[in-house]
């Protein structure tokens, strides 16, 4: 691709920034991205409701392989949805070893949501995953090449083997990926495999390897990835401290402010002239959201600006509609805030929140909330005595925990982030003990700023609006 956008939509929580969102960024000549974090457990959750809209089979419509298809649809949908009342039907854990219904649910859910993004336009459409979520990474990442992903992005974590990953599964050949165990000798092979053509039902030609943009925070980290990568790395996020969220703990100690967030300092701070003269083109992210940020970001060597507050709250984005309304009256009223939580995500980086009552952002209504891990994507792979490879959590039961090995300290205030992520998008599980999952909503620190994007009293803007106030070209 010999031109790029000014303009990156963040890919946001769990679902946030769905097909519907990316599309309607990308139809305007900007690069639409959706979230490929447990897209899988999306997909079968809209099928168990229903598949409100007919969406999920028009996304089915091309994909090559009609048996899979077929397999995933059986499975998941239920005609009218499930009743209010029950709970999603659980899905077998993510684990080294397969299982294969999961692999095939990553494929079939990745395909759609870049299918649909794709839908009246000829624009690229990119897919954003966390690096940390490592297992499902294979079977999403071919599921998106499928369907045409025109980019993928990637941070938390240091994303060294997706190149070379992109790079085998645009010609349908194995790829490996090594997963973190902790405790793992180094020499113990820990990768997961994948063969595209275990799943093939039909010889396909070759597939377009995507843009790989890697997201940092750091000059450190983009030196690693250009020199170490296992292939091409087309460019960088540039994601500071004041992103919405999951952020790159700060370098060195980590002292903590009076309202106890994580403090970050000159060492946190990328050197843009150095970034530039890398020879990659690059955004930057973290509070860029404005006219004046994005010039600023050009004048600075940057290719343009990743946003995601302020798309996270317009019109398409998939946030809960009682979420949505509450936030933006927050910020009329001048009233919203964001906490940067270090403790609140099991992986251990920090997380921004929403202060929004009725969400687990209230210590009190989290007290309430049984600890259980039952979706398991920000597990940790551990090494066993055996030899074999277990997984933990931090925010599952502490004694649990514990018996695998896991410091008791880390299951302090920890919270089960990928239930309230799921339930930011109106699929809240009910849990055996009948509670109901609520959510957790992620912001960036200019949240507060999103009053520019509601003049004259309004309550709500669109994505197209977004771009115009950013591009300058509204009425």
């Amino acid at each position: 691709m010999n031109t790029h956008p000014k303009i990156i939509q963040g890919g946001m929580g769990v679902g946030v920034s769905d097909w519907k969102l990316a599309r309607a960024v990308a139809r305007l000549g900007q690069l639409g991205v959706v979230s490929g974090t447990a897209l899988d457990q999306v997909f079968a959750r809209r099928l168990q409701d229903g598949d409100l809209g007919g969406n999920m089979r028009r996304g089915l419509e091309d994909f090559p392989f009609r048996k899979m298809a077929e397999r995933v649809w059986n499975k998941y949908f239920i005609p009218g949805g499930k009743d209010p009342v029950e709970p999603y039907k659980p899905l077998p854990m993510h684990n080294c070893d397969g299982p294969v219904e999961r692999r095939e649910l990553c494929i079939v859910a990745n395909f759609v949501e870049i299918a649909l993004a794709r839908l009246g336009h000829q624009n690229p459409v990119g897919v954003n995953y966390l690096e940390k979520v490592q297992i499902p990474h294979l079977p999403s990442l071919y599921g998106a090449l499928l369907a045409g992903a025109g980019y993928v992005l990637m941070g938390a974590g240091i994303p060294l083997r997706i190149p070379g990953v992109l790079d085998a599964l645009s010609q349908h050949q194995p790829a490996a990926y090594a997963v973190q165990v902790a405790g793992a000798e180094k020499t113990e092979d820990t990768a997961v495999h994948f063969t595209p053509r275990d799943f093939m039902e039909v010889d396909l030609p070759p597939l377009t390897r995507p843009e790989f943009l890697a997201i940092i925070a750091s000059n450190t980290l983009a030196t690693t990835m250009l020199k170490k990568a296992n292939g091409r790395v087309d460019g960088f996020v540039v994601e500071g401290p004041t992103a919405g969220g999951h952020n790159a703990p700060p370098r060195g100690k980590t002292p903590l402010s009076e309202a106890g967030e994580p403090v970050y300092g000159v060492r946190d701070e990328v050197d843009l002239a150095k970034l530039q003269a890398l020879g990659v083109p690059f955004w930057l992210a973290g509070g860029y959201g404005t006219p004046e940020r994005l010039q600023e970001a050009l004048a600075a060597g940057a290719a343009g600006i990743q946003v995601g507050t302020v798309f996270a709250l317009c019109e398409e984005s998939a946030l809960r509609e009682d979420y949505k309304r509450a936030i933006l009256a927050s910020v009329v009223a001048g009233e919203a805030q964001v906490f940067t939580d270090p403790l609140a995500s099991p992986t251990g980086f920090p997380f921004k929140v929403v202060v929004l009552p009725g969400t687990m952002a209230e210590a009190a209504g989290y007290a309430l909330r049984p600890r259980i891990c039952d979706l398991g994507y920000l597990r940790e792979a551990y090494r066993l005595p055996s030899g074999a490879i277990g997984y933990r959590c931090a925010a599952e039961p502490v004694a649990t925990y514990v018996a695998k090995g896991g410091n008791v300290d880390k299951t302090v205030d920890r919270k089960c982030l990928c239930n309230a992520l799921l339930a930011n998008i109106g699929q809240s599980q009910i849990q055996p003990s009948s509670f109901v999952e609520t959510g957790l909503v992620t912001c960036g620190n200019s949240l507060a700023d999103l009053a520019s994007f509601l003049p004259n009293g309004t309550t709500s803007y669109t994505a197209a609006d977004v771009i115009a106030k950013l591009l300058g070209t509204h009425a």
